[in-house]
């Protein structure tokens, strides 16, 4: 699950929406620094309950280092528009082919980055269509189903969400305590308004869907594993949403390359976002690879 969001852009980003095959997205998208050579772009997927805003701290410093970085809102996250109770337009191969359409839209092969559940959805576009990523990273997003405890919130919050609307979900989680026990650190002065502004913007047909796939997504990391294809595993050195053993499994199955984050836990793009971004890059760097475009309604 995402923790907090920096909610106020550096300068130089760009919010738009994303025009593509399959409908227009949200968008932060922050251009190379000037003066610095272009390397790549990246296409940025959140997790559950999170949203472009996620991986603010890392534009300026990957645009530092040669990247382009397009942040998107997934089909009902926040911004970016998608059916209030239809779960079925939310199954992962529909956000999996919503992510092809991103990256054909943006014209040129990305490296593709998926935060927690967005790590899941990431890989199904893989294994749907590798063709448009130069490579493929799996921020804090495990091999299957999130851990037993983190099963539990997520299946609260399911039943939370069929009786009552999403401000009185919001009540209800605020009334809770402290925001750190119920699934990130406290925000900081100010971000109150803006965290609930996100979370009232969320479909709650989305968040019912994706924490169906949580609790019962199944291991597919031999699939993955047959895709040639860069694999980066990267994580904090704590987390309770996949146990980091169960990483360090995945990521030794794969043949990924492994990056654990001092002093960060689910989030290490909010937690330390100067060490996790300087991975990111290294890793990127050393796979400039191929790739190319390609029309998802081409995908059987």
């Amino acid at each position: 699950m995402s923790r907090n969001a920096v909610f106020v852009p550096p300068p130089g980003a760009r919010g738009y929406p994303l025009r593509t095959a399959r409908g227009e997205f949200a968008v932060v998208d922050f251009p190379v620094a000037d003066g610095v050579a272009v390397r790549g772009t990246v296409l940025m997927l959140p997790g559950f309950t999170g949203s472009k805003e996620d991986f603010t701290l890392l534009h300026e410093p990957l645009a530092a280092r040669g990247y382009r970085t397009v942040a998107v809102d997934g089909r009902g996250q926040f911004e970016s528009p998608g059916p209030e109770h239809d779960e079925s337009a939310y199954a992962q191969r529909e956000l999996a082919l919503d992510v092809l359409a991103q990256a054909a839209a943006l014209g040129t092969p990305v490296h593709l980055l998926g935060h927690s559940l967005g790590g899941q959805i990431a890989r199904a576009a893989v294994l749907l269509d590798p063709a448009p990523f130069r490579s493929l990273t799996l921020m804090s997003s495990g091999p299957a189903r999130i851990s037993v405890s983190q099963q539990q919130r997520v299946r609260l919050l399911r039943n939370a969400l069929a009786v009552l609307t999403m401000a009185e979900v919001w009540e209800r989680i605020r009334a809770m305590g402290p925001p750190e026990e119920v699934g990130g650190p406290a925000p900081a002065a100010g971000d109150e308004e803006h965290l609930r502004r996100r979370w009232l913007g969320t479909r709650p047909a989305q968040l019912r869907a994706g924490g169906h796939q949580l609790c019962t997504e199944p291991d597919r990391v031999a699939e993955l594993a047959a895709v040639p294809l860069p694999v980066h595993v990267l994580s904090g050195e704590r987390d309770d949403t996949w146990p980091v053993p169960l990483l360090d499994d995945m990521a030794e199955r794969l043949g990924a390359r492994r990056t654990v984050i001092a002093g960060a836990e689910h989030s290490p793009n909010t937690d330390r976002p100067l060490p996790t971004a300087a991975a990111l890059a290294d890793f990127w760097d050393d796979h400039p690879g191929p790739g190319g475009p390609r029309d998802p309604s081409d995908i059987p």
